[in-house]
């Protein structure tokens, strides 16, 4: 059990049957009246925020998200296999738990797996990739206006907007949070 006073960022907790985490908190002790904890907390498992004040005294239960690194090892349909690096085991994870920022993970690459009571509810691919051009049209000679990008699709057939200059068969690195492209990769 903990209490709404033990309050701090990044705790989860079981609310009405769901998984929550605080995002922010503020103890609050007013002149008049009695003291409380303003929160903005957060659905681990839809990640919908919610703002809410609470009772110091108010107990919930402690929710334990399991964080797992497991290798994307191939798809068959609308499941992805997920390698254990301990045990070696596959798991099927189905598609639908996978956010829009997957279509940049390749073949074994590590991911982050968060389950809670067993049941996977998010696949979180690592911040940076490094990728190669498949195609992309070629710059041209003398258009040197600064940002100005063209798109280009990458092995995972996702598509990315790189500068003029990047060519195909190049690797470059891509942010998977935002999308973008950060640079040419070394090496």
């Amino acid at each position: 059990m903990i209490s709404a006073s033990d309050f701090r960022n990044g705790v989860t907790f079981e609310m009405d049957g769901k998984v929550m985490q605080v995002v922010e908190f503020q103890h609050v002790k007013p002149g008049k009246g009695a003291a409380f904890v303003r929160t903005k907390i957060k659905n681990v498992i839809t990640g919908a925020v919610v703002e809410t004040s609470f009772n110091p005294t108010d107990k919930f239960e402690n929710a334990f998200v399991e964080r797992r690194d497991m290798e994307y090892s191939y798809n068959d349909g609308n499941l992805y296999y997920f390698m254990d690096m301990e045990t070696f085991e596959l798991e099927p994870i189905d598609g639908s738990l996978l956010g829009d920022n997957f279509k940049f993970v390749k073949e074994n690459m590590p991911c982050t797996i968060y389950s809670y009571k067993g049941k996977v509810y998010n696949v979180e691919p690592p911040n940076f990739v490094e990728l190669v051009i498949t195609q992309t049209d070629p710059g041209f000679k003398g258009d040197t206006a600064t940002n100005v990008t063209k798109p280009a699709t990458v092995e995972t057939g996702a598509e990315v907007k790189v500068p003029l200059f990047i060519s195909e068969g190049e690797k470059i690195r891509i942010d998977t949070r935002t999308g973008e492209y950060l640079e040419r990769a070394k090496g």
